[in-house]
């Protein structure tokens, strides 16, 4: 009786032990997902967040600028998102008065935000890290990411402004969040992975990666506005910049997690097969 508990145990341990989940799970200790989704949202907010500042302050869907941006991202009404509004509230019409040069630091510090999440993906999918020459030499893939992030978030922020409320107009835009997502993610791993990757197995990713996204954007909607409207009268402009924070560690979370998935889920079908 105790060899028979003993080899089910055996077995319930290695199919637990090849199983998608158990893969993941190994995975999220391998890659260092924790640190690797708080490096995102730090850089993210030291190295990203200005550049995106100047480019909604020019927007002319975006009358409120960058606030309106990361209200949209966590599902906010525009009641509560009043204090993110204040907080990020850049005037239009500042590249104007913003020179060449500051704008060119802008972007090559938004580059260092990419070549982190690229460094996360090749982590991920166990490819060898590029030398020093050879990352100059495709840094052009950082730009272009760059800017293709910064076009994917203003026609996300332009399709909520553009159409109108109402139940049809909310099932458009989550086809439009979905499909724009899911071609963004899965491209945006090809690209930054230089083709190393095929894209028949990038695509589980992609697809874990916006559901984990529209899960994050619910859980925001619920428990972050309570914490925005909290924070703002209890800490003021520090207060919010914390619950921004919080939401950028689980955006780069949901982002590695979801590529992460995706690679578990192919060495699984690989095993099995």
């Amino acid at each position: 009786m105790a060899e028979q508990q003993s080899d089910w145990r055996t077995r319930w341990r290695a199919r637990w032990r090849h199983s998608v989940l158990g893969r993941v799970l190994r995975g999220y200790t391998e890659v260092e997902l924790m640190r690797r989704a708080m490096a995102f949202a730090t850089l993210g907010l030291v190295t990203l967040i200005p550049l995106l500042i100047l480019v909604a302050a020019v927007d002319p869907f975006s009358p409120r600028g960058f606030g309106q941006w990361i209200a949209d991202g966590m599902g906010l009404p525009e009641n509560t998102a009043a204090p993110l509004v204040r907080v990020f509230r850049t005037p239009h019409g500042i590249a104007k008065q913003t020179g060449i040069l500051s704008l060119t630091l802008l972007v090559v510090f938004g580059l260092t935000f990419v070549a982190e999440v690229q460094v996360g993906y090749e982590k991920i999918w166990r490819l060898p890290a590029r030398s020093l020459l050879r990352f100059w030499r495709r840094s052009w893939r950082l730009v272009v990411w760059l800017a293709a992030l910064t076009g994917y978030t203003s026609f996300e922020v332009a399709s909520g402004r553009l159409l109108p409320h109402g139940a049809f107009a909310s099932g458009v835009r989550i086809f439009i969040f979905v499909t724009a997502g899911l071609l963004f993610f899965w491209w945006g791993q090809y690209f930054l992975l230089a083709g190393r990757v095929q894209w028949s197995v990038l695509l589980p990713g992609a697809i874990a990666t916006v559901a984990g996204l529209s899960g994050l954007r619910a859980f925001s909607s619920l428990v972050f506005q309570p914490m925005i409207a909290s924070g703002a009268e209890a800490d003021g402009a520090v207060g919010v910049v914390l619950v921004v924070v919080s939401w950028l560690i689980g955006v780069g979370f949901v982002i590695y997690g979801g590529s992460l998935a995706g690679r578990c889920y192919h060495e699984h079908r690989c095993a099995r097969g």
